[in-house]
């Protein structure tokens, strides 16, 4: 299997969270471009909402930096092109996701076609996975 993960399920490989074993058990991902951003937003607003120190959301997010820039790290970033950004705006309307949520599966399916093995998506949020599911996705959350 090679799983396709968005953000929702980025973040649990750095905080302690729910089901986060699922995503930890797992060596490397399929990601779009725009976890760069994402993923420590989430971190931060951990902070920003109490359940983390700045100390700690700083340890977190320079993990996930160090992982993000790693040659031949765990991460293989789909870039995000105007040929995406179309198919992400053609997704928001069939599936009345949000934006970024649009532009994740915009990139698994982009992913699914450049590789058939990307067949699984590892996401933690339900319109998300409702969509995935109908686009033919496995879901592995």
């Amino acid at each position: 299997m090679t799983a396709f993960a968005d953000s929702s399920a980025l973040v649990k490989l750095y905080a302690d969270e729910a089901d986060a074993q699922v995503v930890r058990a797992l060596p490397f991902f399929v990601v779009s471009a725009v976890a760069r951003v994402e993923v420590p937003a989430a971190i931060w607003r951990k902070h920003r909402i109490g359940q983390l120190s700045a100390a700690h959301a700083g340890l977190l997010t320079r993990a996930f930096e160090a992982d993000w820039h790693e040659p031949d790290g765990r991460f293989v970033p789909v870039a995000l092109g105007s040929t995406l950004l179309n198919d992400a705006a053609a997704l928001v309307a069939t599936h009345g996701l949000r934006a970024y949520d649009g532009i994740q599966l915009a990139c698994a399916v982009a992913a699914r076609s450049a590789d058939p093995d990307v067949d699984t998506l590892l996401c933690f949020d339900t319109d998300l996975n409702a969509a995935a599911a109908s686009e033919g996705f496995s879901l592995a959350s």
